[in-house]
């Protein structure tokens, strides 16, 4: 179901608007590549606060010529659909993650496949996830018991 900025995800409502328009459209994309909803939705909502992060909205974004405008929407449109990867895999970020293991959480570095540490508890994971994500200025993406994205921090 494509959503569209007057009818979206409830977990959307609390975003900026300017985020929240970028995380359905992120999240559209991710449903067209063939994500299901509840993955697409997370995965979409972190990219779009990371996006927004790395974009901030300044006072000369709006003094744009109406046909620069249609020029960036149309380049937009253009590009938005063109996904080699997926959109939850960033190489140029050393995003860490807390999963489920078979004797508690872990928190691994993306792309790894050993653990970085272990932990009896989720929110034990959590807290040095929160930490970590701090020090190394780094994304902490949190995962449900079942491996789907649940949330993410920045610091």
């Amino acid at each position: 179901m494509p959503w569209n900025k007057h009818d979206y995800p409830v977990s959307m409502k609390n975003l900026e608007p300017r985020i929240r328009h970028k995380a359905i459209e992120i999240a559209n994309a991710l449903l067209e590549d063939g994500y299901e909803e509840g993955r697409a939705i997370p995965i979409a909502t972190a990219k779009a606060e990371e996006w927004g992060e790395n974009h901030p909205e300044t006072e000369n974004s709006n003094s744009k010529s109406s046909s620069e405008k249609k020029s960036d929407h149309r380049q937009s449109s253009s590009t938005k659909r063109r996904h080699s990867e997926p959109v939850a895999s960033s190489k140029s970020h050393d995003n860490i993650h807390v999963v489920p293991t078979d004797s508690g959480w872990a928190i691994k570095e993306e792309g790894k496949s050993s653990y970085q540490s272990t932990f009896d508890t989720k929110a034990e994971a959590v807290n040095a996830a929160k930490a970590l994500s701090h020090k190394q200025n780094i994304r902490a993406i949190i995962h449900n018991q079942d491996g789907q994205i649940a949330s993410s921090i920045k610091s």
